[in-house]
């Protein structure tokens, strides 16, 4: 089973609260997280959950390096039965970049599970600004030390991380990727974050989500903040994540 594979940090100290379930970027994995996770799960007092998708981190290599435009939907499917298998039955997912937009399948796709969503930097369509982002980290992958950076953190998984990112998104037959019709699926409450700043997307992707979800859904744009809100303005995003959970029924 591919659960087998997947690295993975649980801790679930307080009995009949909701499990935050967090979901790295494209670059990303447990590690890279830092102690926010810990930090955000003792100020509102929920259980967690943070793990290194297949082809990332720790966890096992990529079962086929080659994408394809659906390759996020295999990675709801994967959320959801990691969902069951720990018995989580309340969960609120906080997906950053693609991470977000795993999010947003999940709470689409498999509701039964999902209490509320929290996405910072998600995309739902294909935008300029966002392929120039990319253009730019894999030049900075081959002209600088980003390979020796990255590799502290992925290990031998580190090369086919960047290639499957950088050449799925950049290939011509992915320029029409378009998630906006899972969208109106979504009813559970939704905060969506994005820096104004943000080097990967415009607040366009923001205002999309939140007008065609059909559940509660609240935009929060972050004046001088590119597209790591939970490193450049942690407390900021404790504070605001806060005041969204207080909020739950």
């Amino acid at each position: 089973m591919i659960h087998n594979l997947l690295n993975f940090r649980i801790h679930s100290p307080f009995p009949n609260r909701p499990t935050l379930v967090f979901l790295h970027d494209s670059l990303g994995c447990v590690e890279l997280w830092r102690d926010f996770p810990e930090q955000l799960a003792a100020a509102t007092q929920c259980n967690y959950l943070v793990y290194d998708r297949l082809g990332y981190g720790k966890s096992g290599p990529f079962a086929n390096p080659v994408r394809d435009k659906q390759y996020l939907e295999p990675e709801a499917a994967v959320l959801n039965d990691l969902l069951i298998q720990h018995n989580i039955e309340k969960a609120i997912l906080f997906g950053h970049s693609d991470g977000g937009s795993i999010a947003l399948l999940t709470a689409a796709l498999f509701p039964e599970r999902i209490q509320a969503i929290i996405t910072q930097g998600a995309h739902v369509f294909v935008e300029e600004v966002t392929l120039a982002g990319i253009r730019a980290a894999k030049e900075a992958y081959s002209t600088t030390d980003l390979p020796q950076r990255l590799a502290k953190y992925h290990g031998v998984n580190t090369d086919a991380m960047v290639k499957a990112w950088t050449e799925t998104w950049l290939a011509p037959t992915f320029r029409d990727w378009d998630i906006t019709d899972f969208l109106p699926q979504i009813t559970c409450p939704a905060l969506i974050i994005q820096g104004k700043d943000d080097e990967f997307g415009t607040p366009k992707q923001v205002e999309t989500i939140v007008t065609r979800c059909s559940g509660p859904a609240q935009a929060w744009l972050i004046p001088r903040v590119q597209h790591n809100p939970h490193k450049e303005v942690p407390k900021e995003v404790i504070e605001r994540v806060f005041s969204f959970i207080t909020t739950l029924p």
